[in-house]
C-alpha cells in the first residue's frame, strides 16, 4: 500500500471528522422512526432540499455522538500519551453543560458515578452496569473515529487506545469490539487511495482478518451457546448481501434491517454502517443521488432506528476514504459548528503528525 502523501491525509482527517458531523445532524431527525416505505421518500425529499440551492433552515443540531467524538479528538490533541482520566473528564463535563444532547439513560448515570467519586476509577461505573455485564451499546463506536485518525501509522496502538476509550463506557465485549471495528475501518479507509476503485470485497476480507485476531482472544471467555466470532458473522452476512444484490432484483431495505439491524446494539449498527459505506459505491435503487457520500448516509437515514448514530459511523468511514471534497457544501452548511469540526479535525492532524514527527 503506497503511502497517504499529508495534503491527502489532512483532507481525510477533515473528510472523516465532517463526514461523522453530517451524518449525526442529518440522521437526528429520524432518529427513533420505525421502518416504512414511506420514509424512503420523506427522506429523499429532505436531503434533495437540504442538497440543492442553499437556504438558511433547517438547522440540524448534533447529538452526543458528535459531543463525544469532539471529546476524544481534543483529549488526543491535549494529551498526546493519551489521558484516559483527562477523556472521561472531558466527557462528564460535556455532558453536565448540555444534558439534553440525546445522552442515553445508562451512560448519564455512569456519567453521574464518575463525578460523585471524582473519577478515582474512571472504569468502575462502567462495570457495573446492567449487573455487572456492562452496556453492548454503540456509544464506543460513535465516537471512535478520532483514535483510528490519530493513531494512522500505529495500527497496535490504536486499537489499544479504542479498547480503554470505550471502557470509559462501555465494557460488554460486544460494546468493546463493536468500537474496534468502528476504528479499523475508519483506519483502512485513511490508509487507501481514493483515486482507486474501491474492491469492496478486499475492504470486507481486511476487515474480517482483523477482526478474527481480536475475537480469537475472547473465545475462551464465552458461553457455549454463543457465536464466538460474531462480527465475522456480521461481516460475512455484509458479503452475501453485496452479492445476492442485483440491479434486476435488488434487495429491500427491510431485508437489510433483518440481517444487520438498525438498533443501538453495536453488533447491529456497526456492521450496518459498514454496509452503507460499501453498498454505496454501487448504489441503492431507494436513495437517488450520484454522490457516494450522500448516498451513504441517505440510506443510512431510511433505515430508521439509530439513525443518527448509523449514519455517523457510514459518515465517517466514507470521509476518511475519500476526504472531505466528497461532502457537498450544501449538506454541511446546514450542520451545527461545522467550521468548528474542521478546525478540530485540523488540530488532530498537527497533534498526530507531532506524536509521530
Amino acid at each position: 500500500m503506497a503511502k497517504i502523501d499529508n495534503i491527502l491525509l489532512k483532507t481525510k482527517f477533515r473528510g472523516s471528522m465532517l463526514g461523522s458531523l453530517v451524518g449525526d445532524c442529518l440522521g437526528g431527525p429520524f432518529e427513533g422512526d420505525e421502518f416504512t416505505h414511506g420514509i424512503i421518500n420523506t427522506v429523499q425529499k429532505c436531503f434533495d432540499k437540504l442538497d440543492g440551492p442553499y437556504f438558511k433552515s433547517p438547522y440540524r443540531s448534533y447529538s452526543d455522538d458528535t459531543v463525544m467524538t469532539k471529546g476524544t479528538a481534543q483529549t488526543l490533541i491535549d494529551k498526546p500519551a493519551v489521558d484516559y482520566k483527562y477523556m472521561a473528564q472531558l466527557y462528564v463535563q460535556e455532558y453536565f453543560k448540555e444534558p439534553k444532547r440525546g445522552y442515553g439513560h445508562n451512560v448519564v448515570e455512569t456519567f453521574k458515578k464518575l463525578k460523585h467519586t471524582n473519577f478515582v476509577d474512571i472504569y468502575l461505573p462502567a462495570k457495573e452496569q446492567f449487573n455487572g455485564t456492562g452496556s453492548f451499546g454503540n456509544g464506543g463506536a460513535m465516537r471512535i473515529s478520532p483514535i483510528a485518525l490519530y493513531f494512522h501509522n500505529n495500527y497496535a496502538g490504536m486499537v489499544e487506545a479504542a479498547k480503554k476509550s470505550t471502557e470509559i463506557t462501555h465494557t460488554h465485549l460486544l460494546g468493546i469490539n463493536g468500537a474496534l471495528l468502528q476504528c479499523i475501518a475508519v483506519h483502512q479507509s485513511l490508509q487507501a487511495d481514493p483515486k482507486v476503485s474501491l474492491d469492496v470485497y478486499k475492504f470486507l476480507a481486511d476487515l474480517d482478518e482483523k477482526m478474527k485476531q481480536i475475537e480469537d482472544r475472547n473465545v475462551p471467555s464465552r458461553n457455549s451457546d454463543e457465536d464466538p466470532f460474531p462480527y465475522k458473522t456480521q461481516l460475512q452476512m455484509i458479503k452475501q448481501l453485496l452479492q445476492a444484490d442485483k440491479p434486476d432484483d435488488p434487495i429491500r431495505i427491510e431485508e437489510i434491517i433483518g440481517v444487520l439491524g438498525n438498533t443501538v446494539n453495536a453488533l447491529y449498527s456497526v456492521p450496518t454502517a459498514i454496509y452503507c459505506f460499501l453498498k454505496a459505491h454501487t448504489g441503492f435503487p431507494e436513495v437517488k443521488c450520484d454522490n457516494i457520500f450522500r448516498r451513504a448516509i441517505q440510506y443510512a437515514c431510511a433505515m430508521g432506528g439509530d439513525t443518527d448514530t448509523i449514519a455517523s459511523m457510514a459518515g465517517a468511514i466514507t470521509g476518511a476514504y475519500y476526504g472531505e471534497e466528497i461532502i457537498s457544501e450544501n449538506l454541511v452548511k446546514h450542520c451545527e459548528d461545522h467550521k468548528d469540526i474542521l478546525k478540530l479535525a485540523d488540530q488532530l492532524f498537527d497533534a498526530s503528525q507531532a506524536h509521530t514527527g
